[in-house]
């Protein structure tokens, strides 16, 4: 079986420089590397990792915890931290939890006995709350796009309040006066910071806000198709429907099409995300697009600094937004906006 000094000596490199190479490939050249990285493959060596977490006290392994894996969004996110992930060297644990808090903090608690080296989290909770930790210090984990106001780690998101005022605006501009939205989950911060981007967009163009174009949603495309439905039933229906997330989107178009409408003739459709399946809807979706994989890449990043200790403070990362604008919004019907 071949160790660690056979690697080194066929790499023409040190013992310390193939362990940094596997450990943190980062700090190491990439000619280097590829050195390293091709002695180990023509000599099969497998490290020990048990080994290597004893001298280091790092597994490498970092816990991902997900609402639901059944959302496309999140499975570009995911996909962006699978890449940063294995660039440096670590191994990603990812946890479909259904926004249990218990399932959450057995998860937190791998990381808190040692077993991972820290967490990212992609909606506002926080799975170390009922643990006993250090009130000084950053808590091992980077809260990613659903975001808590206030927490003692790295946070990841997008000015959501901006972005839907921005596709509010959007649609005042094409006429549009009876604008409804449908909304994600109650309790979720992005409802509530793109609620209020959309009154924020109402307010400055002076068209009054009606709670009954508010309806809810839950990100699906059964919520969407549902909510749209009721939209059209009442007395005087929206001429637009902004919906929170894409699939919302995706759904509410079924619902129209269904009650015999058109869009964006009769209606127009709005979404938020930009999810692959956006482009293709019929008609394509107007919406805003945000950076996924940037998302999951940026967390990774983060946590892995503030586990190697290169975090002094617990940075507030903000990406970027665009507006895309597609064949499912247009102008407001005569006489109807």
């Amino acid at each position: 079986m071949s160790t660690i000094r056979d690697v080194a000596q066929l790499a023409g490199v040190s013992v310390a420089t193939v362990s940094r190479a596997l450990q943190q490939p980062d700090l190491v050249s990439l000619k280097t590397r590829t050195k390293v990285l091709t002695a180990v493959k023509q000599l099969d060596y497998k490290p020990n990792l048990m080994a290597v977490k004893f001298r280091s006290g790092k597994t490498r392994n970092l816990v991902v915890l997900v609402p639901t894996v059944a959302n496309v969004f999140f499975a570009r996110v995911i996909s962006g931290m699978q890449q940063a992930a294995h660039d440096k060297g670590y191994s990603l644990l990812l946890c479909n939890t259904l926004a249990d808090e218990e399932m959450e903090q057995s998860y937190a608690r791998m990381v808190h006995t040692s077993q991972a080296d820290g967490l990212i989290q992609l909606r506002a909770h926080n799975p170390f709350a009922h643990l006993e930790m250090k009130s000084d210090s950053m808590l091992p984990m980077v809260n990613a796009c659903e975001v808590l106001d206030r927490i003692a780690c790295p946070t990841v998101l997008l000015d959501n309040r901006a972005a839907a005022c921005a596709m509010t605006e959007h649609l005042l501009e094409l006429g549009h006066r009876r604008i409804a939205m449908i909304k994600g989950p109650a309790r979720s911060p992005l409802t509530r910071d793109r609620v209020a981007g959309y009154r924020d967009a109402l307010n400055a163009a002076g068209v009054a806000f009606d709670e009954t174009l508010l309806l809810p949603g839950d990100f699906t495309l059964q919520s969407g198709h549902k909510a749209a439905t009721e939209l059209l039933a009442l007395p005087n229906p929206p001429t637009a429907i902004f919906c929170e997330n894409d699939e919302m989107a995706i759904g509410a178009i079924q619902g129209i099409k269904q009650a015999g409408r058109s869009v964006p003739a009769d209606i127009s459709v709005a979404g938020f995300d930009d999810i692959s399946f956006a482009a293709f809807a019929d008609p394509p979706l107007t919406t805003i697009a945000q950076p996924a994989e940037e998302f999951g890449s940026t967390a990774v990043s983060l946590l892995i600094d503030l586990i190697e200790g290169r975090l002094g403070k617990a940075p507030k990362v903000i990406l970027p937004f665009d507006l895309i604008q597609r064949a499912s919004t247009g102008p407001a019907p005569a006489g109807l906006g």
